[in-house]
């Protein structure tokens, strides 16, 4: 039997980071957030620091960043052109970890460094949590690693501060959940529906049930991800969780905006997602 990882006796965060603070922020205002998801490097490493102002003066109260992987397991087209994008643009972890001070200067919402966990073998675990802080991430997703699998990484993280965050899925148990938030700080990140992510018309009829056994193992804030692309579900979301995070669609908007306006594009898209139902989009 795996051993249980490191920390999973305490639930939530251990200490007080960015993350957990906008949390609280939030939840003093009575307010929900919106997590944005950007690819690093696409459409270039130039662009990304100016997107990433932008869409946080549009609103954003988090940013997940992600880095691009030649191999993703999560990740629907949209995101995966864009990880295609980003490769041929140079963008590396540590290509990103170097920027990222420039990227995020003047920028107060924490960012959430998204990757796949053989980027930081590769890089070296303590070598990576290390060079993550000090470039300024609050907090790493490693969307491919398991709680039972986390130990040497959950203790190099939290040695810096950084959060952890783990996925809960319509798949999980009761058990799997109350593990993924047990080795989760800042927030538990909840999966709207099963698949690869995506814009979708509707959401998935499993949320609700899902949010609520996930209430039920865990005092941390949730965030709902995958499938989420318009004002209406961005609401519907927020109703039911504590944050709703956008990424294809921010993603496909970069694809098609970027080119001919520029980032004030995206930061009208973030806008527009952040408006009551029926409002035209930007």
């Amino acid at each position: 039997m795996a051993e249980k990882p490191f920390g999973i006796e305490n639930t939530g965060s251990r200490f007080s980071s960015r993350i957990s603070a906008r949390f609280a922020e939030l939840g003093r205002q009575e307010k929900k957030g919106l997590v944005v998801y950007l690819m690093a490097g696409d459409p270039s490493l130039e662009a990304t620091g100016i997107i990433l102002q932008e869409v946080v003066r549009a609103g954003a109260d988090f940013i997940e960043l992600g880095v691009p992987f030649s191999d993703p397991l999560a990740d629907g087209p949209v995101i995966q052109r864009a990880a295609e994008r980003a490769l041929r643009a140079g963008a590396t972890l540590r290509k990103v970890l170097t920027l990222l001070p420039s990227w995020r200067d003047g920028v107060q919402a924490p960012v959430i460094l998204f990757t796949y966990y053989n980027p930081i073998l590769q890089y070296g675990i303590e070598a990576f949590a290390r060079d993550a802080r000090q470039a300024g991430a609050d907090g790493v997703l490693a969307v491919d690693l398991t709680p039972e699998e986390a130990d040497v990484y959950l203790r190099a993280l939290r040695e810096q501060r950084l959060d952890a965050i783990f996925l809960g899925s319509p798949t999980s148990s009761d058990e799997r959940l109350r593990l993924a938030a047990s080795a989760s700080s800042g927030f538990l990140y909840v999966v709207s529906r099963t698949g690869v992510t995506g814009e979708r018309e509707e959401l998935a009829q499993t949320l609700a049930p899902l949010v609520r056994r996930a209430r039920q193992v865990t005092s941390l804030p949730l965030a709902v991800g995958f499938g989420i692309s318009n004002p209406q579900q961005v609401q519907v979301v927020q109703r039911l969780a504590d944050a709703a995070v956008v990424g294809s669609a921010v993603v496909h908007a970069v694809e098609e905006r970027y080119p001919s306006g520029g980032a004030g594009e995206i930061g009208n898209f973030v806008r527009w997602l952040k408006q009551n139902p029926g409002s035209e989009a930007a």
